[in-house]
């Protein structure tokens, strides 16, 4: 390109000498001259930001190393900015000519030093006229006695910044000022350096040390480029102010306090400042892929963290990695290490897992030699009442697909995302009232920012470290944060109480000493799409009746629980990634409330979700997997609905209760875990002792004491959970398979209910009960596949068996030491005894259909006493009995059982279906009913107490 026959770097090179009105002129010359003047946007545009002493590099004092996107751009709105504190209009319409008067271009220029014309400040100011530029020469000013300004006037110290030095304390009274370029420090008599309470003052490019700004509505500021060294700025019903590019260091209490509602007797600049904050969108940090995860500054999460991984869900050939929407591979230092790990973690899962990779515990329960001869005996049982749970479950394609599903709708959301979504968060997104603080440093101090008696403020951009905390909003105030780094700050780093509210966004919040996030008393916030990381104790604490949304948010790495939730706190936690926590991924304590639905919460060191002391909250549609303990615990006292979750290839247990809990576990799908998949313990059972010292040393005092009486008046209706009393705990409607040890494990003293699950192809029993000094009942249950019995009931229980279908167990399909009811089950296809009755056993067998392929139907042993009446027993292989009675119990009566042989297949193919095939699900759930104290039961789980030792005579008939 070439210009008038000047190549194009010769015109640069001419241009770059010109000063900036002489650019501004060449510019307008035709279109070719401005893209030209635009062209050196590196070299000249970047001379002249950098060379006036008005203002600092754009990216002070944050990022200077970073350059702007555009030099020219950023001296443009330096340039309009500082122009700001001229653009008072309050002139009446017919005052135009004074107007001119007054802004003439000659306005005067006053020098204040020992070679000027004024010796002193207050001197130069009684000789000043309206907008004169009044300059102090290098040097130190001291004013004896409070300075009135009462003219509009403009103040700059001559040279580079620290060559003047200012000691005074300035009362405005004028509508209109500007300071620039000196240093502040307080008189002798009083540490206030600036005060005002009508007017609007502009601060550029100062110093402010060991002193204060009180700036009171209806009056107004806007402060750019300054440094506050152990110095603060108290402002008092702003209706609008904007602090950009300014560092706080080493303050001894707040760097920033605002107070009061925002007036709504506005000053003349709040419209030029609302301009100004709209234009000037601050530039926003690029985030470090590799360091920000990491949060490795200063070595802090690195020891906390260690090296952050992905987590491989395996269902048959189909592998998907769940946390590819918390960046996976940026949370991976390098490509190569991302294959290792890949190929180190399949490797584990295999050895771990066994049953993730294929679906041999269906398979391989029968060997070829028997296959014919069940084909002759089997009793079709497949159209049952949960046959298409489990048909999901026996289907690695369709579970695969599932999970693929699940990972789908529960990817992470961007910011842009949930504002578009969310009215109420994009208007607090777009609010411009109060206080605007962008691109601040706060570090070094006691506090940041501290916003009462419902003050308003904005930090959007700001660097809050080595603080004590960095935000403290209280009283009904309202805190908008936006795209802030927070981190190691001596307690929480950002705190709410008394009511607060707002929105805080897309911050980066990590290697904080206390909470990252404290969410108190009646404490209302959006928290949505942050990063929550690498603290020394929890990620978000919820307590003493708080709430909040906290939705969309990356929750990993911190010490304690990632979200805590206690003493009434009632939150709505949705779509968050809560992973690799050093303890739990949510706990829910002493009263906790909270409505938990659709998070990924994964590879945390305890459980998954942790419930104990009353928590009470309600869990729906969450993943929780490869945790490196339990999926979920419920401990002492805790209760909630759990109702939808996918809770799969944990470590331990998928859910872990204990006895003394009254959960109403419903529809989750609970599979792939390394131990049992539901474990029920009791408090005297050593196994019990889980710890839970989760939080302990938090400081909680006061809520614990206030957590009593503090009741929210609508906590009711926002909670119907807690309007109905709960009394026994309830397990229903789960699909519970494929687990390392029993699919459900029960060492209770308290009454359990498991009513309506799938219990399939488990690595030992499907359901074991140990221990149960009050009534189990197990009703409408599908037991199937399972590697050992289908139900073991050991000595001293007493269990309730009703409607169950127990089906190709690779042992017995009951065995029973215990005492109770076991009545019209289907007992098919297991490979042992149907129903197996020993030692001091005392059950009433009523109403069963029973075969078994390789043993007896029914068979008593030992002392074994109760009534075995009106079974319908089904032949097995030819050469096997059918009924084995060989109890010495006096008190054990076999009765009015019909024992069935066949010979033909036509025969077998109708023997499960009048009634069909169990369990019997209508509707797709059982039918329940509402008793008296409002307990949820099943009206099909009535209790018959004791054993029954009635003799009679035998009675069988053979057909």
């Amino acid at each position: 390109m070439e210009v008038s026959g000047l190549p194009v770097e010769l015109w640069q090179l001419i241009l770059s000498y010109l000063r900036l009105p002489d650019l501004g002129r060449c510019s307008l010359v035709c279109r070719a001259w401005y893209e030209l003047v635009l062209s050196l946007d590196k070299t000249r545009w970047r001379q002249l930001c950098l060379g006036c002493l008005e203002h600092r590099h754009p990216n002070w004092p944050n990022q200077p190393s970073v350059e702007p996107r555009s030099w020219r751009e950023a001296f443009k709105q330096h340039y309009l900015a500082s122009k700001t504190w001229t653009k008072n209009t309050q002139d009446l319409e017919s005052s135009n000519c004074l107007s001119l008067f007054r802004r003439r271009k000659g306005r005067r220029q006053l020098c204040i030093g020992a070679a000027g014309e004024f010796s002193s400040l207050r001197a130069a100011l009684a000789a000043a006229s309206p907008y004169d530029c009044l300059v102090l020469l290098p040097g130190v000013h001291e004013e004896q006695g409070e300075v009135l300004l009462k003219v509009p006037v403009e103040v700059v110290g001559q040279g580079n910044l620290g060559d003047v030095a200012l000691l005074a304390s300035i009362d405005q009274h004028c509508p209109t000022a500007r300071l620039c370029n000196m240093v502040f420090m307080p008189a002798r008599f009083t540490s206030v350096l600036y005060k005002t309470t009508s007017g609007y003052v502009q601060f550029d490019n100062c110093n402010f040390e060991s002193g204060q700004l009180q700036i009171h509505a209806p009056g107004t500021c806007q402060v750019k480029f300054c440094t506050f060294s152990q110095s603060s700025i108290h402002l008092r019903s702003m209706a609008l102010c904007v602090l950009e590019n300014c560092e706080f260091v080493g303050s001894e209490n707040a760097s920033v306090t605002v107070e009061g509602c925002p007036s709504s007797d506005r000053n003349w600049a709040c419209k030029h400042l609302a301009v100004l904050a709209k234009s000037c969108t601050a530039s926003m940090r690029e985030p470090d892929p590799a360091g920000c995860p990491m949060a490795k500054q200063d070595g802090w999460g690195e020891s906390l963290l260690g090296p952050v991984r992905t987590c491989e869900i395996v269902v048959g050939e189909e592998q998907s990695s769940f946390l590819s929407a918390v960046g996976a591979q940026a949370l991976l230092g390098s490509a190569q290490e991302d294959t290792e790990f890949r190929e180190n973690l399949q490797a584990a899962k295999e050895e771990e897992y066994p049953a993730l990779n294929s679906n041999s515990s269906d398979s391989d329960l029968h060997s070829d030699d028997e296959e014919d001869a069940q084909a002759v005996y089997k009793l079709p049982y497949q159209a049952h009442g949960l046959s298409h749970t489990l048909a999901d479950v026996t289907h690695s394609r369709l579970q695969s697909n599932r999970l693929h599903a699940l990972q789908r709708d529960l990817k992470l959301k961007s910011l842009q995302q949930e504002l578009q979504q969310d009215k109420e968060a994009q208007s607090l997104a777009n609010s411009l009232q109060g206080c605007i603080i962008r691109q601040c440093l706060f570090r070094d101090g006691k506090g940041g920012i501290f916003i009462y008696a419902q003050g308003q403020a904005k930090l959007e951009g700001s660097i809050f470290r080595d603080l004590t905390y960095a935000v403290r909003c209280i009283q009904n105030s309202k805190v908008i944060m936006l795209r802030n780094d927070i981190h190691h700050c001596k307690a929480s780093g950002i705190f709410l109480r008394l009511s607060a509210g707002g929105l805080i966004a897309d911050n980066n919040i990590h290697s904080n000493c206390e909470a990252g996030v404290d969410i108190r008393k009646g404490a209302n916030p959006l928290v949505l799409c942050n990063k929550i990381h690498s603290g020394l104790r929890s990620g978000i604490v919820v307590v003493g009746n708080g709430k909040g949304i906290i939705r969309s948010n990356q929750i990993y790495g911190n010490k304690e629980a990632g979200i805590y939730i206690l003493y009434n706190g009632n939150p709505a936690v949705s779509g968050n990634h809560i992973f690799q926590g050093l303890a739990a991924g949510i706990a829910v304590n002493e009263n906790g409330r909270g409505q938990i639905t659709g998070n990924i919460i994964c590879e945390n060191q305890w459980g998954g979700v942790d419930i104990r002391h009353g928590g009470d909250p309600v869990l729906r549609n969450n993943l929780i997997s490869c945790g490196y303990s339990d999926g979920m615990v419920v401990g002492d006292h805790g209760k909630g609905l759990i109702e939808g979750n996918v809770i799969y290839g944990n470590k331990g247990c998928g859910v872990w209760m204990m006895s003394s809990s009254l959960p109403h576990l419903i529809n989750n799908e609970i599979s792939h875990n390394s131990i049992y998949g539901v474990a029920v313990f009791c408090r005297k059972d050593h196994t019990a002792d889980y710890s839970h010292g989760q939080g302990r040393s938090e400081s909680f005092q006061e809520e614990r004491e206030g957590a009593g009486g503090e009741n929210d008046s609508d906590s009711e209706e926002d909670y119907p959970a807690a309007q109905r009393p709960i009394s026994v705990a309830l397990v229903e409607l789960n699909s519970i398979n494929h687990n390392g040890a029993a699919g459900l494990h029960v060492k209770s003293s308290e009454a359990l209910n498991i009513i309506a699950n799938v219990i399939h192809a488990n690595c030992d029993d499907g359901v074991a009960v140990l221990q149960s000094s009050q009534l189990t009942c197990i009703a409408n249950n599908s037991i199937s596949c399972n590697s050992r019995e289908g139900v073991l009931v050991e000595a001293e229980c007493q269990v309730e068996l009703r409607g169950n279908g127990i089906y190709e167990n690779s042992s017995h399909g009951i065995v029973s030491k215990g005492e109770g009811v076991i009545t019209e089950n289907d007992i098919i296809g297991n490979h042992r005894c149907g129903l197996q009755l020993l030692q001091a056993a005392d059950m009433k067998v009523t109403k069963n259909r029973i075969q078994s392929f390789r043993d007896y139907g029914i068979a008593l042993f030992d002392e074994a006493k109760g009534l075995v009446q009106e079974n319908l027993i089904f032949q097995g292989t030819s050469k096997k009995s059918i009924l084995r009675p060989m109890s010495n119990a006096e008190d054990c009566t076999i009765q009015n059982n019909v024992l069935l042989t066949f010979k033909k297949r036509f025969d077998m193919e109708c023997m499960l279906i009048n009634p069909p095939a169990r369990p019997h699900i209508e509707g797709g759930a059982p039918e329940s009913c509402t008793a008296t104290d409002g307990q949820r039961v099943s009206s099909i789980t009535t209790r018959v107490d004791g054993g029954c030792h009635n003799r009679g005579s035998i009675f069988c008939t053979i057909l």
